[in-house]
């Protein structure tokens, strides 16, 4: 099967890979992708046009790296945004301490 067309970069998006980012999803994102690939499929096949979902799954493909990658702090990044989103005060650093921080 032909892959889809990376854009800007990205990693291309083959037919396997909606099995594989769900895989590497945690908890509540199981459902949140389940949800949305359901909802842009149907979406696809009223205007055939597969755009939205390789854009869709290019975006979970980059939160499941970033499970992957450390669960600890993708499970604080979400403990965060859940916060902000309630209007609580989050603690930030600029982008030059964080450079600092991490010796970039």
């Amino acid at each position: 099967m032909p892959m889809a067309s990376a854009s800007g970069g990205e990693q291309p998006v083959s037919a396997s890979t909606p099995r594989e980012i769900r895989a590497a999803l945690r908890g509540q994102e199981v459902a949140d992708f389940d949800r949305e690939y359901r909802r842009t499929m149907a979406d696809a096949a009223e205007s055939l046009d597969l755009s939205g979902v390789v854009s869709m799954l290019q975006r979970w493909q980059r939160v499941a790296w970033s499970t992957q990658d450390d669960l600890d702090a993708h499970r604080h990044m979400l403990a965060s945004a859940d916060r902000l989103r309630e209007g609580d005060d989050v603690a930030t650093e600029s982008w030059q301490q964080t450079k600092a921080r991490l010796g970039l």
